[in-house]
């Protein structure tokens, strides 16, 4: 299937894409999975800014811009000055006129709503405070490959309702999946997130649930997922987060509640000892190194889809 067709000029948050749009790039990240060797970025040069370092998402869209054909430029917060170089505006028309597409991990998603409206090039979100659409859309995918489908499927999310569990929490509602939540009281999903969620999955079927104990989420789970208490940026929270995360720990224990086969996902990277066990993503269960490399798959259908539709 040729790559999908996007209303969206940008990839923000999960919520700029339809349901149909969001099966659509999973359709196509199960394509690109074992084909090689088109090359429909071929003569296009895409920017990669990053406030923040990163391995699966540098390395998936560095590897999927050369295998695709184009060229990626790696820039990072000392050359790039987000914001205090120089304006956000300025940067984003001068890039316009260079690279063909954008890639942007930053601390604050207004900033990259700042650079997507003065762009004249596609944006996407490698990660923000607010949303990490691009890791949703691996996440789907690996359950998918998994499970065999994503409609009905209950995903429980224990910890933390951060960037990465708003983004699932928008995907798996799009996807007509169950998504269960399970966090200390402070530290739960944005309001405005659920109110989007839930508005789509009355259209589609799906479940929306904020819990406080972890075992009701992971109950009859068919995929249980955690990530760390403390993102970077937050290390001065740490301390105080452990405390308050006590017992929010995936471990066999939590996990006998889950239905037998199901899964154990993670982000990565792991704070072993803290969300989950030391060695706990070598679980016979665990597929979070498959998640990893997912990244790849989906960023792929990501970049065609938005750089040459």
């Amino acid at each position: 299937m040729p790559a999908p067709k996007l209303n969206t000029r940008n990839l923000l948050s999960i919520s700029d894409l339809s349901p149909t749009e969001l099966l659509g790039l999973l359709s196509r990240s199960q394509e690109l999975r074992t084909r090689r060797g088109s090359t429909p970025l071929k003569g296009k040069t895409v920017a990669l800014i990053f406030e923040k370092p990163s391995l699966r998402t540098r390395i998936s869209f560095e590897v999927a811009i050369t295998q695709l054909g184009g060229h990626a430029i790696y820039l990072r917060q000392e050359e790039v000055g987000l914001g205090v170089r120089e304006p956000i505006a300025d940067l984003a028309r001068v890039l316009s006129r260079m690279v063909d597409g954008i890639v942007c991990r930053t601390f604050e998603h207004s900033d990259q709503e700042e650079l997507a409206s003065s762009s004249s090039v596609a944006v996407i979100n490698a990660l923000s405070n607010v949303e990490h659409p691009c890791q949703a859309l691996a996440d789907l995918l690996t359950i998918l490959e998994h499970k065999g489908a994503l409609a009905g499927v209950t995903v429980a999310f224990v910890g933390d309702g951060n960037n990465v569990a708003a983004s699932l929490a928008l995907a798996c509602a799009a996807a007509g999946a169950r998504f269960r939540i399970a966090s200390p009281e402070g530290y739960e999903l944005a309001s405005d997130i659920v109110a989007k969620a839930t508005a789509t999955a009355q259209t589609t079927g799906a479940e929306v649930r904020l819990l406080r104990h972890p075992q009701e989420a992971v109950d009859g789970a068919d995929v249980v997922y955690t990530d760390v208490w403390a993102s970077m940026g937050q290390e001065t929270e740490a301390a105080a987060r452990r405390h308050d995360f006590e017992g929010y720990q995936v471990n066999e224990a939590l996990l006998a509640g889950a239905r037998p086969d199901a899964i154990i996902m993670h982000d990565m990277p792991a704070h072993y000892g803290e969300e989950v066990p030391p060695g706990f993503l070598d679980h016979p269960r665990s597929v979070a190194f498959d998640q990893a490399e997912n990244r790849l798959h989906s960023a792929r259908a990501i970049l065609e889809a938005l750089l040459t539709g």
